[in-house]
């Protein structure tokens, strides 16, 4: 694919419910080293509290991220995002996140929640171009593969 962002016309995004677990895991597992398992992700499924999309690309459909969030009383936490690799830096990130700050709106929460890797630029640029600022940092909460401690940005989008 080329670079660039795709059109949102040529993306959906559509609400996952537990039946999503299989497909979240498997990109959850080609994304993260310390991938979540079909059971956790549909135990999170199925909470009420859970608002989560999958981003569908083509015809027939395939699925070309995740985000996976809880809305609670006021407030909104994002608990992960991935997109297919192929994809990244292309928009579709951007798309989920705003779902869910929309979805989030809906519900009148006043802020959105969500944690990051201090080491993870990427998606730090992508969260900041959205709004999102650094509420706090967890010192070397997140243990990579190669044993490197990085922190946990915790970033907060007030709504």
């Amino acid at each position: 694919m080329t670079s660039g962002v795709l059109e949102p016309k040529l993306v959906s995004l559509l609400w996952a419910g537990p039946d999503r677990s299989g497909e979240i895991a498997d990109m959850h597992a080609l994304l993260f080293p310390d991938a979540w398992d079909v059971a956790s992700i549909a135990k999170i499924l199925e909470n009420p509290a859970a608002t989560s999309f999958v981003a569908q690309i083509g015809t027939p459909k395939i699925t070309v991220g995740f985000i996976i969030g809880q809305i609670a009383a006021d407030e909104a936490e994002i608990l992960s995002i991935g997109v297919a690799p192929e994809l990244q830096r292309r928009g579709v990130g951007r798309m989920l996140v705003e779902g869910f700050v929309r979805a989030a709106q809906r519900a009148e929460c006043g802020c959105v929640h969500l944690e990051v890797g201090a080491d993870n630029d990427a998606a730090f640029a992508l969260y900041r171009g959205l709004g999102f600022v650094e509420a706090r940092r967890r010192k070397g909460y997140y243990q990579r593969p190669n044993g490197e401690s990085v922190d946990a940005l915790v970033l907060k989008l007030d709504i």
